[in-house]
């Protein structure tokens, strides 16, 4: 009679697949960038519990990793901005000051990072789909009448998109709260294109209206977003 052992057990861990280490390594990526655009390979292998060797079995170099981190977090944002519908261009303008700050932490990474070589064509490429809504609305802000028309759309455009990033650094840095963080950005963004403090506060109000209204029309209560972005 043939009888059949058992496996011995608690011998090992069981080992992560190759998927979870991939996983683990782009978020100790993203989370090692954010804090220092240079940290080396070795500070972001201990951080996903890996070695510096076996991150080679995922990317063949650091600037490879750096790259996938960057890419997916462009890709993020994209997603998220394109998916934005304002009731006139100036409230869409401000919603996309509003998704910026819920992608804060991606923007973060691809501020710095997307200015270095070859970088800033795989960033300029995922973002293109922002860039065009965002001159798009310009655009129709132009022809409405709601926008400055002095200065070149494109140019304006583009000073949104900066002024956007800029305002992000400095509302990380300082620690500002969430809600407090999300307003500047709609306000900075708002005066960019033309619009007094006053004109840029009402235009803001109605954003903040229709982002709690989405709100809690999709998740019931505005608790779980405030609580994911506190700082």
């Amino acid at each position: 009679m043939t009888t059949t052992q058992a496996p011995a057990s608690g011998s090992r861990a069981p080992r992560r697949d190759a998927a979870e280490n991939r996983v683990a390594l782009l978020e100790a990526a993203r989370l090692a960038l954010r804090s220092d655009p240079d940290a080396s390979l070795e500070t972001i292998a201990a951080a996903a519990g890996l070695t510096r060797r076996s991150v080679y079995g995922h990317f063949a170099t650091r600037d490879e990793l750096v790259n996938a981190v960057v890419v997916a977090g462009a890709e993020r944002v994209a997603s998220s901005i394109t998916a934005v519908q304002g009731d006139d261009p100036l409230t869409t303008i401000a919603l996309i000051g509003d998704v910026l700050w819920a992608q804060v932490d991606h923007v973060r990474i691809m501020a710095p990072l997307a200015v270095r070589g070859p970088l800033r064509a795989v960033t300029a490429a995922a973002l293109e789909p922002v860039r065009t809504l965002l001159l798009r609305t310009v655009e129709a802000g132009v022809a409405d009448g709601s926008i400055r028309p002095d200065i070149d759309a494109g140019v304006l455009a583009r000073l949104v998109e900066s002024t956007a990033v800029g305002v992000l650094e400095e509302a990380t840095r300082s620690g500002l709260s969430t809600s407090a963080g999300r307003r500047l950005v709609m306000l900075a963004t708002l005066g960019a294109v033309g619009l007094s403090w006053q004109d840029a506060t009402a235009v803001a109000d109605r954003a903040d209206t229709g982002h709690a209204d989405t709100h809690r029309h999709t998740t019931g209560t505005g608790t779980n977003e405030e609580s994911s972005h506190a700082r």
